[in-house]
Protein backbone atom coordinates (compact mmCIF):
# COMPACT_ATOMS: atom_id res chain seq x y z
CA UNK A 1 0.00 0.00 0.00
CA UNK A 2 1.14 3.25 -0.77
CA UNK A 3 -1.41 5.82 -0.52
CA UNK A 4 -0.54 9.67 -0.41
CA UNK A 5 -3.05 12.55 1.83
CA UNK A 6 -1.95 16.17 2.57
CA UNK A 7 -4.10 18.60 4.19
CA UNK A 8 -4.16 22.07 3.75
CA UNK A 9 0.05 21.69 4.29
CA UNK A 10 1.79 25.35 4.51
CA UNK A 11 5.42 26.08 3.95
CA UNK A 12 7.16 29.35 5.13
CA UNK A 13 10.76 30.31 5.31
CA UNK A 14 10.37 33.48 7.89
CA UNK A 15 8.54 35.92 6.03
CA UNK A 16 8.82 34.02 2.83
CA UNK A 17 5.57 31.31 2.34
CA UNK A 18 6.56 28.93 -0.29
CA UNK A 19 3.40 26.85 0.10
CA UNK A 20 0.39 28.40 0.41
CA UNK A 21 -2.04 25.17 1.30
CA UNK A 22 -1.85 22.52 -0.91
CA UNK A 23 -4.68 19.64 -0.13
CA UNK A 24 -3.57 16.23 -2.69
CA UNK A 25 -4.89 12.89 -2.24
CA UNK A 26 -2.81 10.07 -4.61
CA UNK A 27 -4.21 7.01 -4.73
CA UNK A 28 -2.13 3.53 -3.83
CA UNK A 29 -0.09 2.71 -7.49
CA UNK A 30 -0.26 6.39 -9.01
CA UNK A 31 2.38 8.00 -10.76
CA UNK A 32 1.69 12.06 -9.95
CA UNK A 33 4.00 14.13 -11.33
CA UNK A 34 4.70 17.88 -9.77
CA UNK A 35 5.14 19.77 -12.38
CA UNK A 36 6.00 23.91 -12.17
CA UNK A 37 8.43 26.73 -12.81
CA UNK A 38 12.07 27.11 -10.51
CA UNK A 39 10.60 28.38 -7.41
CA UNK A 40 6.91 27.10 -7.24
CA UNK A 41 7.56 24.96 -4.05
CA UNK A 42 6.91 21.45 -5.86
CA UNK A 43 10.78 20.06 -4.44
CA UNK A 44 9.61 21.83 -0.77
CA UNK A 45 6.56 20.04 -1.25
CA UNK A 46 7.97 16.50 -2.07
CA UNK A 47 10.80 16.88 1.03
CA UNK A 48 8.20 17.18 3.20
CA UNK A 49 6.41 14.26 1.97
CA UNK A 50 9.78 12.75 2.82
CA UNK A 51 10.57 14.50 6.24
CA UNK A 52 13.34 15.94 5.03
CA UNK A 53 11.44 19.26 5.84
CA UNK A 54 9.06 19.83 8.55
CA UNK A 55 5.58 21.79 7.35
CA UNK A 56 4.52 24.82 9.10
CA UNK A 57 1.22 23.60 9.20
CA UNK A 58 -1.01 21.19 7.92
CA UNK A 59 -0.96 17.40 7.12
CA UNK A 60 0.82 14.78 6.13
CA UNK A 61 -0.76 11.17 5.61
CA UNK A 62 0.78 7.63 4.17
CA UNK A 63 -1.57 4.67 4.20
CA UNK A 64 -4.04 6.67 6.12
CA UNK A 65 -1.77 7.57 9.17
CA UNK A 66 -0.23 11.28 10.19
CA UNK A 67 3.29 11.03 9.63
CA UNK A 68 4.85 14.38 10.71
CA UNK A 69 6.20 13.65 13.44
CA UNK A 70 7.92 10.28 12.12
CA UNK A 71 11.53 10.51 10.99
CA UNK A 72 12.06 9.95 7.33
CA UNK A 73 13.56 6.32 7.25
CA UNK A 74 10.27 5.49 9.08
CA UNK A 75 8.02 6.36 6.59
CA UNK A 76 8.18 3.82 4.01
CA UNK A 77 9.51 6.02 1.15
CA UNK A 78 12.77 5.96 -0.94
CA UNK A 79 14.27 9.23 -2.58
CA UNK A 80 16.33 9.61 -5.59
CA UNK A 81 17.51 12.84 -6.13
CA UNK A 82 19.03 14.72 -8.86
CA UNK A 83 22.20 14.08 -7.46
CA UNK A 84 23.18 10.36 -7.76
CA UNK A 85 24.86 10.79 -3.91
CA UNK A 86 26.41 7.14 -4.48
CA UNK A 87 29.50 6.35 -2.47
CA UNK A 88 32.49 6.34 -4.55
CA UNK A 89 34.21 3.85 -2.85
CA UNK A 90 31.90 1.09 -2.52
CA UNK A 91 30.49 -1.02 -5.70
CA UNK A 92 26.93 -0.94 -7.29
CA UNK A 93 26.22 -4.18 -5.34
CA UNK A 94 27.21 -2.69 -2.33
CA UNK A 95 25.71 0.95 -2.91
CA UNK A 96 22.11 -0.80 -3.20
CA UNK A 97 22.77 -2.80 -0.39
CA UNK A 98 24.14 -0.44 1.85
CA UNK A 99 20.81 0.81 3.52
CA UNK A 100 19.26 -2.78 3.86
CA UNK A 101 22.56 -3.76 5.90
CA UNK A 102 22.21 -0.93 7.85
CA UNK A 103 18.40 -1.60 8.72
CA UNK A 104 20.03 -4.84 9.52
CA UNK A 105 18.29 -7.18 6.74
CA UNK A 106 19.68 -10.49 6.52
CA UNK A 107 22.26 -11.43 4.32
CA UNK A 108 20.16 -13.76 2.05
CA UNK A 109 17.48 -11.25 1.97
CA UNK A 110 19.53 -8.35 0.68
CA UNK A 111 21.02 -10.50 -2.28
CA UNK A 112 17.58 -11.51 -3.24
CA UNK A 113 16.54 -8.37 -3.30
CA UNK A 114 19.58 -6.79 -5.07
CA UNK A 115 19.66 -9.40 -7.49
CA UNK A 116 16.10 -8.79 -8.58
CA UNK A 117 16.46 -4.54 -8.72
CA UNK A 118 19.39 -5.30 -11.03
CA UNK A 119 17.88 -7.55 -13.11
CA UNK A 120 14.74 -5.38 -13.86
CA UNK A 121 17.55 -1.97 -14.16
CA UNK A 122 19.78 -4.45 -16.01
CA UNK A 123 22.40 -3.89 -13.72
CA UNK A 124 23.71 -7.60 -13.63
CA UNK A 125 27.04 -6.82 -15.64
CA UNK A 126 28.14 -3.87 -13.19
CA UNK A 127 27.46 -4.93 -9.99
CA UNK A 128 31.09 -5.46 -9.35
CA UNK A 129 32.24 -1.36 -10.51
CA UNK A 130 32.23 1.54 -8.73
CA UNK A 131 30.82 4.94 -9.91
CA UNK A 132 33.53 6.14 -11.23
CA UNK A 133 33.81 3.71 -13.92
CA UNK A 134 29.83 4.28 -14.57
CA UNK A 135 28.36 6.59 -17.13
CA UNK A 136 26.15 9.25 -16.01
CA UNK A 137 22.61 6.78 -17.09
CA UNK A 138 23.89 3.82 -15.09
CA UNK A 139 24.73 6.11 -12.28
CA UNK A 140 21.23 7.32 -12.02
CA UNK A 141 19.74 3.44 -12.55
CA UNK A 142 21.82 2.83 -9.10
CA UNK A 143 20.54 5.19 -7.35
CA UNK A 144 16.88 4.14 -8.41
CA UNK A 145 17.90 0.50 -7.87
CA UNK A 146 19.18 1.34 -4.65
CA UNK A 147 15.49 2.58 -4.26
CA UNK A 148 13.63 -0.37 -5.61
CA UNK A 149 15.26 -3.24 -3.19
CA UNK A 150 14.08 -0.85 0.10
CA UNK A 151 10.25 -2.14 -1.17
CA UNK A 152 8.91 1.39 -0.49
CA UNK A 153 5.27 2.71 0.08
CA UNK A 154 6.37 5.70 -1.51
CA UNK A 155 8.86 6.46 -4.22
CA UNK A 156 9.86 10.33 -4.61
CA UNK A 157 12.07 11.71 -7.26
CA UNK A 158 13.28 14.86 -7.23
CA UNK A 159 14.02 15.61 -11.10
CA UNK A 160 16.36 12.36 -11.46
CA UNK A 161 16.79 13.49 -15.17
CA UNK A 162 18.46 16.74 -15.46
CA UNK A 163 21.69 15.92 -14.83
CA UNK A 164 21.62 13.23 -18.39
CA UNK A 165 22.03 14.48 -21.51
CA UNK A 166 19.20 14.48 -23.97
CA UNK A 167 19.24 10.82 -25.30
CA UNK A 168 19.86 9.57 -21.92
CA UNK A 169 16.63 11.27 -20.57
CA UNK A 170 14.83 9.82 -22.89
CA UNK A 171 16.15 6.26 -21.96
CA UNK A 172 16.07 6.47 -18.34
CA UNK A 173 13.01 7.82 -19.01
CA UNK A 174 11.09 4.74 -20.69
CA UNK A 175 13.14 2.94 -17.71
CA UNK A 176 11.38 4.55 -14.98
CA UNK A 177 8.07 4.54 -16.76
CA UNK A 178 8.47 0.54 -17.40
CA UNK A 179 9.55 0.04 -13.44
CA UNK A 180 6.13 1.90 -12.34
CA UNK A 181 4.60 -0.67 -14.68
CA UNK A 182 6.50 -3.71 -13.32
CA UNK A 183 6.21 -2.84 -9.89
CA UNK A 184 3.09 -0.98 -9.41
CA UNK A 185 4.11 1.25 -6.84
CA UNK A 186 3.19 4.82 -6.01
CA UNK A 187 5.47 7.29 -7.06
CA UNK A 188 5.73 11.02 -6.85
CA UNK A 189 8.06 12.48 -9.26
CA UNK A 190 8.95 16.40 -9.25
CA UNK A 191 10.18 17.87 -12.55
CA UNK A 192 10.12 21.34 -14.08
CA UNK A 193 9.70 19.52 -17.74
CA UNK A 194 6.68 19.36 -19.05
CA UNK A 195 7.35 16.35 -21.52
CA UNK A 196 8.66 14.66 -18.82
CA UNK A 197 5.20 15.13 -16.98
CA UNK A 198 3.46 14.53 -19.76
CA UNK A 199 5.14 11.11 -20.88
CA UNK A 200 5.49 9.89 -17.46
CA UNK A 201 2.46 10.89 -15.67
CA UNK A 202 -1.18 9.25 -14.65
CA UNK A 203 -1.72 12.60 -12.62
CA UNK A 204 -0.07 15.74 -13.68
CA UNK A 205 -0.20 18.67 -10.03
CA UNK A 206 0.35 21.66 -11.63
CA UNK A 207 1.86 24.00 -9.17
CA UNK A 208 2.60 28.13 -9.33
CA UNK A 209 3.66 30.27 -6.71
CA UNK A 210 3.21 27.88 -4.18
CA UNK A 211 -0.54 26.70 -4.84
CA UNK A 212 -2.30 23.86 -7.21
CA UNK A 213 -3.23 25.74 -10.19
CA UNK A 214 -5.15 22.43 -11.44
CA UNK A 215 -5.10 18.52 -10.73
CA UNK A 216 -5.60 16.03 -14.03
CA UNK A 217 -4.95 13.23 -16.05
CA UNK A 218 -2.10 14.69 -18.60
CA UNK A 219 -4.83 14.62 -22.26
CA UNK A 220 -7.41 16.66 -19.65
CA UNK A 221 -4.99 19.39 -18.55
CA UNK A 222 -3.63 19.40 -22.23
CA UNK A 223 -7.51 19.86 -23.69
CA UNK A 224 -8.99 21.06 -20.87
CA UNK A 225 -6.51 23.86 -18.93
CA UNK A 226 -8.21 25.49 -16.12
CA UNK A 227 -6.53 28.53 -16.43
CA UNK A 228 -4.22 30.37 -18.99
CA UNK A 229 -0.85 29.38 -16.17
CA UNK A 230 -1.75 25.85 -17.25
CA UNK A 231 -2.76 26.51 -21.18
CA UNK A 232 0.78 28.21 -21.35
CA UNK A 233 2.63 25.74 -19.37
CA UNK A 234 1.08 22.29 -20.60
CA UNK A 235 2.32 21.99 -24.28
CA UNK A 236 5.30 22.49 -26.47
CA UNK A 237 5.98 25.15 -28.05
CA UNK A 238 3.47 27.07 -26.01
CA UNK A 239 -0.27 28.10 -26.50
CA UNK A 240 -0.09 31.82 -28.31
CA UNK A 241 -2.55 34.22 -26.26
CA UNK A 242 -4.46 36.80 -28.20
CA UNK A 243 -5.85 39.89 -27.09
CA UNK A 244 -9.47 39.25 -27.31
CA UNK A 245 -10.16 43.17 -27.92
CA UNK A 246 -7.83 42.77 -31.34
CA UNK A 247 -10.18 39.91 -32.51
CA UNK A 248 -13.75 41.12 -31.60
CA UNK A 249 -14.42 39.01 -28.95
CA UNK A 250 -15.95 39.43 -25.28
CA UNK A 251 -13.38 37.24 -23.29
CA UNK A 252 -9.97 38.64 -22.25
CA UNK A 253 -7.50 36.08 -24.16
CA UNK A 254 -8.27 33.69 -26.84
CA UNK A 255 -5.61 30.94 -26.88
CA UNK A 256 -4.89 28.75 -29.55
CA UNK A 257 -2.18 25.98 -29.78
CA UNK A 258 0.53 25.92 -32.63
CA UNK A 259 -0.96 22.83 -33.79
CA UNK A 260 -4.08 24.19 -33.82
CA UNK A 261 -3.40 26.72 -36.52
CA UNK A 262 -3.85 26.31 -40.25
CA UNK A 263 -1.35 27.45 -43.04
CA UNK A 264 -2.28 28.73 -46.93
CA UNK A 265 -0.32 30.98 -49.39
CA UNK A 266 -3.44 32.44 -50.79
CA UNK A 267 -6.35 32.72 -47.96
CA UNK A 268 -7.14 32.77 -44.75
CA UNK A 269 -8.03 34.67 -41.26
CA UNK A 270 -5.01 35.88 -40.12
CA UNK A 271 -2.40 37.56 -42.59
CA UNK A 272 1.22 37.30 -41.68
CA UNK A 273 4.68 37.47 -42.48
CA UNK A 274 7.31 34.42 -41.70
CA UNK A 275 9.85 35.85 -39.37
CA UNK A 276 11.57 32.61 -38.43
CA UNK A 277 11.30 28.77 -39.42
CA UNK A 278 11.97 25.51 -37.39
CA UNK A 279 12.93 23.12 -39.54
CA UNK A 280 12.75 20.02 -36.91
CA UNK A 281 12.42 17.13 -39.61
CA UNK A 282 9.32 15.43 -37.82
CA UNK A 283 7.72 19.16 -37.45
CA UNK A 284 8.19 22.60 -38.41
CA UNK A 285 7.48 25.81 -36.35
CA UNK A 286 6.67 28.82 -38.36
CA UNK A 287 7.21 32.55 -36.31
CA UNK A 288 4.64 34.72 -37.96
CA UNK A 289 3.76 38.67 -37.64
CA UNK A 290 0.45 39.28 -38.15
CA UNK A 291 -1.80 41.57 -38.58
CA UNK A 292 -4.53 40.85 -36.57
CA UNK A 293 -3.60 38.21 -34.03
CA UNK A 294 -0.29 39.76 -33.08
CA UNK A 295 3.04 37.41 -33.01
CA UNK A 296 2.08 33.70 -32.90
CA UNK A 297 3.75 30.31 -33.30
CA UNK A 298 2.64 27.86 -35.81
CA UNK A 299 3.53 24.26 -35.23
CA UNK A 300 3.16 21.95 -38.79
CA UNK A 301 3.88 18.27 -39.04
CA UNK A 302 6.60 17.30 -41.79
CA UNK A 303 8.92 19.99 -43.44
CA UNK A 304 6.92 22.71 -44.54
CA UNK A 305 9.05 25.03 -47.16
CA UNK A 306 8.74 28.77 -45.76
CA UNK A 307 11.26 31.02 -45.60
CA UNK A 308 11.42 34.38 -43.36
CA UNK A 309 9.74 37.21 -45.38
CA UNK A 310 7.10 34.27 -46.98
CA UNK A 311 3.69 35.78 -47.00
CA UNK A 312 1.12 33.36 -45.33
CA UNK A 313 -2.40 33.33 -44.20
CA UNK A 314 -2.80 31.64 -40.65
CA UNK A 315 -6.45 30.20 -39.64
CA UNK A 316 -7.31 28.97 -35.78
CA UNK A 317 -9.34 25.74 -35.63
CA UNK A 318 -12.08 26.98 -34.24
CA UNK A 319 -13.22 23.94 -32.01
CA UNK A 320 -9.50 24.00 -30.48
CA UNK A 321 -9.65 27.45 -29.40
CA UNK A 322 -10.43 28.73 -25.95
CA UNK A 323 -11.51 31.74 -23.80
CA UNK A 324 -10.22 33.30 -20.89
CA UNK A 325 -11.63 36.14 -18.28
CA UNK A 326 -10.18 38.70 -16.50
CA UNK A 327 -8.77 36.65 -13.96
CA UNK A 328 -7.10 34.31 -16.78
CA UNK A 329 -9.53 31.47 -15.88
CA UNK A 330 -10.74 29.29 -18.34
CA UNK A 331 -14.67 30.09 -19.94
CA UNK A 332 -16.64 27.34 -20.64
CA UNK A 333 -16.73 26.00 -24.08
Amino acid sequence: MGSLSIQNVKKSFGKVDVLKGIDLDVKDGEFVVFVGPSGCGKSTLLRIIAGLEDATSGTVQIDGKPVNDVPPAKRGIAMVFQTYALYPHLTVKNNMGLGLKQAGEAAAEIERRIGVASTMLSLEPYLERRPAELSGGQRQRVAIGRAVVREPKLFLFDEPLSNLDAALRVNTRLEIAELHRRLGATMIYVTHDQVEAMTLADKIVVLNAGRIEQVGAPMELYNNPANTFVAGFIGSPKMNFIDGARLGDTAKTIGVRPEHILVDPNKGDWKGVVIHAEHLGADTNLYLDTEKAGRITVRLFGEYAAEPGTTLYATPVNARTYRFDEAGRAIAR
